[in-house]
């Protein structure tokens, strides 16, 4: 097993056939077969299901691997660099959309302070993209919505946010300052999907309240629902970070406090498993300081001691 046999496998995942990958890789068809055959050969299993034209099951767990093992490669080449000079190479996060608005502008403008040499990419997402790219090594760190029930990974609490009501200005609750959970009773909302990690944390708090939510329309995606609920589309229950700061005080919508919905825990999540690269310890590093110093002056955000 050699790493252009691993780098083939990897390249026909994502382009699909063997042609693209070869494209991909700059090289020739027979380059690949050659590769993945002999690769097939020392595990003693079928990778490529030649005829379907996808991955066995095999190749799919054969790839996630490979994807750590390029991942591992790069964090080396990045610290023996780093070591000789500043810290330098590739650093990769993702982020969800409601803490992407405001951490991303400030962190990118300390990283180029601090360390002018690494080359910062950001995937924004939510928690069911985010988990199995940070799992796979597609990135290197991710800011995600707590809690992540994944062995593979560890997560370092950033900050609870609080929970509040938004809806349009001739809505019934329009009126109040602040509501309770059980207020909701009855009344249509914009909700994620079940089972989302969202989803389930305003679940447990209807559940507790003796209510079940009832959903106008269910979105994925947080960003997308606070921009109808913005619009006048219907109500919602938002965490306070999806609320922009030019935005507070508009008249399209009202912003109501829920005193007993409880926090939104939003963590820092690396793989458990591997030392993560000199780069991505840097932006770790700048980013838990920008989160920290961002949150501590949002209203509704409550920082991780």
């Amino acid at each position: 097993m050699d790493l252009r046999q691993l780098a083939a496998l990897v390249a026909i995942a994502d382009t699909g056939t063997f042609s693209a990958a070869a494209d991909a890789l700059h090289t020739v068809q027979s380059n690949v077969s050659t590769h993945i055959a002999r690769l097939e050969r020392e595990l003693g299993v079928t990778l490529v299901d030649r005829a379907a034209g996808r991955l066995t099951e095999e190749g799919e767990t054969v790839v996630a691997r490979a994807r750590r093992v390029s991942a591992e490669l790069e964090a080396l080449q990045a610290d023996v660099a780093s070591l000789r000079d500043e810290v330098s190479g590739p650093a990769r996060m993702g982020v969800i959309g409601t803490t992407a608005r405001w951490l991303v502008p400030a962190m990118l403008s300390a990283m180029e302070e601090a360390h002018p040499k690494v080359s910062v990419s950001v995937l924004e997402g939510n928690n069911s993209t985010l988990v199995p790219a940070l799992v796979a090594g597609t990135v290197d760190l991710a800011v995600v919505n707590a809690p992540v029930d994944d062995p593979d990974l560890l997560l370092e609490p950033l900050y609870d946010e609080d929970l509040v009501l938004v809806v349009p200005p001739d809505h019934e609750l329009a009126g109040r300052s602040e509501v309770r959970m059980a207020d909701l009773d009855g009344h249509e909302l914009l909700l994620g999907p079940s089972g989302t990690a969202f989803r389930s944390d305003l679940d447990r708090a209807a559940r507790a309240a003796g209510i079940t939510l009832r959903p106008k329309v269910e979105l994925d995606g947080l960003r997308l629902i606070a921009s109808l609920a913005f619009e006048g589309f219907g109500a919602a229950v938002l965490p306070s970070a999806a609320i922009p700061r030019w935005l507070t005080g508009s008249d399209a919508f009202r912003r109501i406090a829920i005193s007993d919905a409880g926090t939104r825990q939003v963590s820092v999540a690396r793989r458990r498993r591997g030392l993560p690269s000199a780069p991505a310890r840097a932006l770790h590093e700048v980013m838990v300081e920008v989160m920290r110093a961002q949150a501590s002056i949002k209203e509704g955000i409550h920082p991780s001691r």
